[in-house]
Order: structure tokens, then C-alpha cells, then sequence
């Protein structure tokens, strides 16, 4: 839930204006208490003029305010729309979530807001009403005009420099990174794996799905209550970012002690895994591994699409790609064992490993760059980068990919050079398997 709200625009600009409101009524009593005790050195540094003054000056700023403000989030809404589709619509996230473009829109809606709620409080004199012109108030609306023009500058800079597909495959690789160290440990480095899990067995019981949607996040410490106190153990196939399906089995439990449960204790226990599981409407990197590469191949397929083209920005998605795989490889990819107080195994939470990240990852772009010599390339030098980082247990991946792009190779019209060099690439790979790395020779 959290990770959702970080990722709307309305909550900090809402923040902003509930602020503004609170100071815009506020302020201005401060004004009328301490109006004849301010200092005459600081009187110089306040709003000087009279009641119809403080007027225009409150008026030409809400006026203007509301303008920029509009400005700004038409700049969003075609940023938001360049993203899409031209990258990826996965990226939108990206630019909602980003601090900078929420802060620049809540300090204009709020400087907006208080002019306006400073504004009531100005009287002229009119009306038999003593004439009241709150100084400090209207100062503070003149330096947050102030704050806001120098927030529109830093805030269209900031936007240029955001749309360009560079910095939009760092801020994904950047956060994908951060969800790798915060949830894979480091592989162990005798490697092997852990041993196999436990099997659920043949008359084990269902966990069905009960509300659609992509797995977004799982509550181990209320699965692995929730197996205690149904003396069970449980098995969650499904991985973050999987879809699930209302009615469908997202995993299986079966007793501990062999005994068939009781019907009050199934009931229990299938009520409580569907509440550990929670889905959204979308993916989030919140617990999920893949979606920083699910992200970036988004990237490469559009790139080699025929409307667009770009093979250069295609190698350089499968760039982070690799980078974000040799990281990956040297964490723990296995399935996720949960343990009671007696060591006995009561969860087991399936994670995808090494071979299904790297499909992930090479699968479509060698599928629409297998015309591109410079993709083949590319996928060549990822696949020798992540055989120089992985132990030989996590090597038949890394087989099974080649032999792919050998095959793929082969089946396409290039000219005789470019089926050299994929061929010297190719043997390059094999070489890194057996921890040898060659260096091309400088002409």
C-alpha cells in the first residue's frame, strides 16, 4: 500500500495544500497581534504598502500561480505520454513516483492556496471596518512566488533531462538494484544451491486466488503464522509480478504431521493465505526481482520495433540488462524456506532463478533483433559478461542461450564479417564458461 501512494501525484501536492490553508489562516492572527510590536529594522524588510496594494500583489500572484500550475501539469501529462509510447507504459511510475515533480507541484498549488486564503483577510477600511493589511503574511506570499519561479526553472530542467531514455534506464536500473540488495542475500560461496523443498503431496490442499491482479507483495511472518497454527506447511508458487486469477491455485498446504486437517482448520488456513497475498492493478518493485529487467526488455522491443528503430537504444537497455543479471548472480535465487522455532520447514516461497531471469532479459530482443547485427552482438558480450560471474552450477542457462543465438544467427542473411564476429563472440562465451576471458586484438 505504501509503495502505491509513493507512486500517485496527489498525496505531497495535497499535503501542500492543506499546509498552505492551515498558515493562510494562521498567519494572518499572528499579524494582528504582533502588527505594532515588529521592529522598525524589520519593518523595511516587509510588505510596505496599504490594503488595495496587498490586493493585487495576493490577486496577480493566485492569478499567475494557477497558470503555472496548469503548465506544469500539462508538461506531466505529455512527459507521461512520451514514456508510453515510445519506451514503455511500465515507466510511468517512474515519473510519478518522482519526488521532484510531486514537490514542484505541491509548493504551486500551496502558494496558490495561501495568497487566495490570505486574500479574505485583507479589508480596505470600508464598510466601517478598521483597515487590517497583514505584512508578514503578504511577505510570505511574495517569497513563496518566489520559491515557485525558481521551482518552475529547476523543475523544466529537471523534466528535459528526465524524458531522455538515458536517464530513464538508469533511474530503472537504479531501483531495480536497490530491490536486489534489500531482498536476495548474497550466494553462498561454496554455491549448489539449497536443497530441494519439500513437494506438496497429492491430496494437498488448494490455496486459491481471491482478489485478481499482479502479486505485488507476500506477508511471510503471516504465512508462516499461519502454517503454525495449522501445524502445515505452505507452498506460494507464484512469484511477485506473477498474474493471478480469481479461483485459481496460487500454491498448496499439506499437514506437518500427516493427519488430514479438519474441516474448521482448512477453511482457516485458506482464508488466511489469500490475506498474506496482496495484488494491485500493476507491477512494482516493491518484492519484485524481475521488474527492473521486465522494464528494461520493454525498452529494447520498442526500440526495435519497425516505427521506431533504434538499435543503439536497444543496446544499450540490454547494457543495464547485463549489469542488473551479473548482480543478480550473485545472489540467492532459490526458492525461499521459512523456518518454525524448531527448524522444521513450515513456508517455502518460490522466487524465479537465474535461467528464467535470463529469458526474460534475451528472449525478445533476439527475437526482433535477429536482422540487427549490433543486437546479436550485444546479447553475445551480455551473455560472456554473466559467464564471467556465475559458478558452473548456474552455467546451463547460459548454454541453452547460446545455442539459441547460434541458431538464430545462422537462419539470418548477414554479411559474411558480421557471422565472423558473432562466431568469435560466441567462442568467446564458451571461454568465459571455463573462466578464461580473451581480449580483442588491437589493430
Amino acid at each position: 500500500m505504501g509503495d502505491t501512494v509513493r507512486a500517485q501525484l496527489w498525496p505531497l501536492p495535497t499535503l501542500g495544500v492543506v499546509l498552505a490553508v492551515t498558515a493562510g489562516v494562521g498567519l494572518p492572527r499572528l499579524d494582528a497581534r504582533i502588527q505594532h510590536d515588529i521592529p522598525p529594522w524589520l519593518t523595511d524588510y516587509l510588505f510596505g504598502g496599504g490594503a488595495d496594494a496587498a490586493r493585487t500583489v495576493l490577486e496577480a500572484i493566485a492569478g499567475s500561480l494557477i497558470s503555472v500550475t496548469a503548465l506544469t501539469f500539462s508538461l506531466t501529462v505529455v512527459t507521461l505520454q512520451l514514456a508510453s509510447s515510445q519506451f514503455s507504459p511500465r515507466l510511468l511510475r517512474t515519473f510519478t513516483a518522482d519526488r521532484y515533480v510531486q514537490t514542484t507541484l505541491a509548493l504551486f498549488l500551496a502558494t496558490f492556496t495561501y495568497a487566495l486564503t490570505v486574500l479574505r483577510t485583507v479589508r480596505t477600511g470600508d464598510d466601517e471596518k478598521v483597515m487590517f493589511v497583514p505584512q508578514v503574511s503578504v511577505t510570505v506570499a511574495f517569497l513563496l512566488t518566489l520559491a515557485s519561479v525558481l521551482g518552475l526553472v529547476l523543475f523544466l530542467s529537471h523534466l528535459t533531462r528526465e524524458i531522455r531514455v538515458e536517464t530513464m534506464m538508469q533511474s530503472v536500473h537504479s531501483a531495480a538494484n536497490h530491490t536486489i540488495h534489500r531482498l536476495l542475500p548474497e550466494r553462498a560461496p561454496a554455491a549448489g544451491g539449497p536443497g530441494a523443498p519439500p513437494e506438496p503431496s497429492a491430496d494437498a490442499l488448494p490455496l486459491p486466488v481471491r482478489k485478481p491482479g499482479f502479486l505485488t507483495a507476500v506477508d511471510e511472518e503471516a504465512l508462516l503464522e499461519a502454517a503454525v497454527e495449522a501445524g502445515a506447511v505452505l507452498l506460494i508458487d507464484r512469484h511477485p509480478g506473477s498474474s493471478l486469477i480469481t479461483g485459481t491455485p496460487m500454491g498448496a498446504a499439506w499437514p506437518l504431521s500427516g493427519e488430514p486437517f479438519s474441516p474448521e482448520t482448512r477453511t482457516d488456513l485458506v482464508r488466511k493465505a489469500a490475506e498474506a497475498v496482496s495484488t494491485g492493478a500493476e507491477r512494482t518493485e516493491a518484492q519484485d526481482v524481475a521488474f527492473g529487467l521486465r522494464q528494461l526488455t520493454d525498452i529494447t522491443a520498442k526500440a526495435l520495433s519497425p516505427g521506431v528503430n533504434d538499435p543503439t537504444t536497444a543496446v544499450h537497455a540490454l547494457s543495464h540488462s547485463s549489469a542488473l543479471l551479473c548482480e543478480l548472480a550473485h545472489r540467492d535465487l532459490g526458492p525461499r524456506v521459512l523456518h518454525d522455532d524448531h527448524h522444521r520447514v513450515r513456508v517455502v516461497l518460490q522466487r524465479p532463478d537465474l535461467g528464467n531471469l535470463l529469458d526474460l532479459a534475451v528472449a525478445q530482443p533476439l527475437r526482433y533483433g535477429a536482422g540487427e547485427p549490433a543486437v546479436l552482438n550485444r546479447i553475445a558480450m551480455l551473455l560472456r559478461e554473466l559467464a564471467w560471474n556465475t559458478t558452473p552450477d548456474q552455467h546451463p542457462p547460459i548454454v541453452a542461450a547460446l545455442d539459441r543465438l547460434r541458431t538464430t544467427a545462422a537462419d539470418q542473411d548477414l554479411h559474411a564479417a558480421e557471422h565472423v564476429r558473432l562466431t568469435e563472440l560466441a567462442q568467446q562465451v564458451e571461454k568465459a564458461l571455463v573462466g578464461h576471458w580473451t581480449f580483442d586484438r588491437v589493430p
